[in-house]
């Protein structure tokens, strides 16, 4: 009776599994066509796309900005102030072109588990100290940049301070103080009809080809979707390191008309998608 019993679970197990093709915990089918949403892009447009990079590191005003000049597309940079500093008239020159400067932590706090962040670990932290960080944050951004950041990414896209039975997440805190918040290291794109504004979905850039990346946007594409790329160094090659071919080649394909795509930075779509959502999320 009980090896009945069992049989009789295995086989509701697999007949489930096999109805709605989603048994195992992650499957994101990113290479099958999904439902689209309806979710209407501007000016015919059937997804939008952002690059974002992150911690204000040399190779961006250097070699990055200059690259993404060229095709007149506008990013968004969440930049620590500290590497910012080092390149002011880089970073106000820009600002003046168009791209968006975003707040990324002064101090950038990740888990303690990393032995760089072990002094500046979450675990560690209260809100109210996250809070005097970020703010702290924007008045060094406003000082150098003379710009007011309204958008955030989470360093190391973790969102939690304490630990254990204390530990609290601090995405409430990015939410009042910012339009929008950014993960990273994310395994999907945003709904423009369901994200929240204070925790979106990045996904690596660093070290991708341009094959794999425009898989990742046709997947998006398909499901009318949002998708923000996340990047840190902007070279030819590197750790932690997009490439400045692939980030040429992004460019080339999302301007070609034929191909549908919006590329802006992370204020302006998310500006469009909350217009389009009547401010009710």
């Amino acid at each position: 009776m009980k090896k009945h019993k069992q049989l009789t679970i295995s086989l509701f197990t697999i007949g489930f599994c096999l109805v709605f093709s989603n048994c195992p915990a992650q499957s994101y089918q990113t290479d099958v066509l999904q439902n689209k949403n309806e979710f209407k892009w501007p000016k015919g447009k059937k997804m939008g796309l952002t690059l974002t990079f992150d911690d204000a590191r040399l190779s961006q005003p250097d070699k990055g900005i200059p690259l993404l000049d060229k095709y007149g597309v506008k990013a968004t940079f969440y930049v620590s102030p500290g590497s910012m500093e080092q390149r002011l008239d880089s970073w106000r020159k820009a600002v003046e072109s168009g791209h968006e400067i975003g707040n990324h932590s002064l101090t950038h706090p990740c888990t303690g588990n990393f032995d760089w962040s072990r002094d500046n670990a979450l675990e560690d932290f209260t809100l109210h100290e996250m809070q005097i960080n970020l703010d702290s944050a924007n008045k060094r951004i406003m000082r150098g940049l003379d710009v007011q950041p309204i958008s955030f990414a989470f360093p190391c896209g973790q969102k939690f301070i304490g630990r254990g039975s204390n530990a609290k997440s601090y995405i409430p805190v990015v939410s009042k103080m910012f339009e929008t918040g950014r993960g990273w290291l994310d395994e999907g794109p945003n709904d423009p009809l369901f994200c929240d504004m204070s925790q979106l979905t990045g996904m690596e850039l660093d070290g991708k080809s341009v094959d794999q990346v425009k898989k990742i946007i046709e997947s998006a594409k398909n499901k009318s979707q949002w998708l923000i790329l996340v990047g840190h160094e902007m070279d030819e090659a590197g750790d932690q390191t997009s490439l400045l071919s692939t980030i040429e080649a992004i460019c080339k394909y999302a301007l070609d008309p034929s191909n549908g795509i919006w590329i802006d930075n992370v204020h302006q779509i998310a500006s469009y998608i909350k217009e389009k959502r009547d401010g009710t999320q």
